[in-house]
């Protein structure tokens, strides 16, 4: 302080401790101690100082690195949000590549069905066909040798009567 008692502006920095040792230095060369101190007092609140800036500098630094950390942990959360919902994606697609594989094998199975169930009808069809062609073939058989009999009945019996008409 000086000889006044108000306490004087403290410069910082280099030029505050350079002016705090000349006034060390001044004060300890003319004997007044009060100089003495008060430049002592002024390094010292200079290194104060510069201690404080290093440690506020040294905060911010932290502060940065856990910003950083936790920037990095949500990117991390992120990346693995989206690898979870790519395997997500990945599982429905998945399943729906299944689903319309057993769509598919379902729909030609159901068209084979239908194709093998057709040819079974048509075969059905055929052989009825057959069947019915063959059940008129031997009616008109079974009537043509009816119509012959019936003929060679009325024959039999002209030539009987032509033997002996008496008896009829």
């Amino acid at each position: 302080m000086t000889e006044s008692d108000t306490p004087e502006p403290v410069a910082g920095g280099l030029a505050g401790k350079l002016a705090g040792k000349a006034k060390e230095a001044a004060g300890s060369a003319l004997g007044k101690d009060e100089l003495a101190r008060e430049g002592r007092l002024q390094q010292a609140q200079v290194e104060t100082e510069a201690q404080a800036q290093r440690d506020v500098a040294e905060v911010e630094q932290r502060q940065g690195e856990a910003e950083l950390e936790a920037q990095r942990a949500d990117l991390e959360a992120e990346r693995e949000r989206i690898r979870t919902d790519q395997a997500a994606k990945q599982r429905e697609q998945a399943i729906e590549r299944d689903r319309v594989g057993v769509e598919q094998r379902a729909a030609g199975e159901a068209q084979h069905d239908k194709a093998t169930a057709e040819a079974s009808r048509e075969v059905q069809e055929h052989v009825a066909t057959a069947e019915e062609r063959e059940a008129e073939e031997e009616r008109l058989d079974a009537a043509a040798r009816a119509a012959r009999l019936e003929s060679e009945a009325r024959e039999a019996e002209a030539r009987a009567t032509a033997i002996d008409p008496e008896e009829r």
